[in-house]
């Protein structure tokens, strides 16, 4: 990826964002437009633009973002429930093209989603 995307920008301190946790391989924030009463974004500080992008490499930086994403859900009181989604592709709603794992809680949840 050549450009910034707004997650490396805030991950690099560039843009303001509401931090909830950090580590050594990832960063969450409140999102800026929540879909649930808790909606918290965890992202990995290296850019790789989707999921479907990782390889086999990337498999421990993806548990580890699950681990994260359930100790941001914890860590704000949430960790009986909540929702992990991850959209990949703008056809499936990704709309920043950096991985990142919605962490959504604090109201009840149909199925199927969408």
């Amino acid at each position: 990826m050549s450009e910034k995307t707004l997650f490396t920008r805030i991950i690099e301190r560039e843009i303001p964002a509401q931090i909830i946790y950090e580590d050594e391989h990832c960063i969450a924030f409140n999102d800026i437009n929540p879909q649930a009463p808790f909606h918290a974004l965890v992202v990995p500080r290296k850019p790789l633009p989707k999921v479907g992008d990782a390889s086999v490499d990337d498999a421990q930086l993806l548990g580890h973002l699950l681990l994260a994403a359930g100790t941001v859900a914890r860590n704000a009181g949430f960790g009986h429930a909540f929702r992990l989604a991850v959209n990949n592709g703008a056809e499936a709603g990704q709309t920043v093209f950096h991985l990142h794992v919605h962490v959504l809680a604090g109201r009840a949840f149909g199925w199927p989603p969408g």
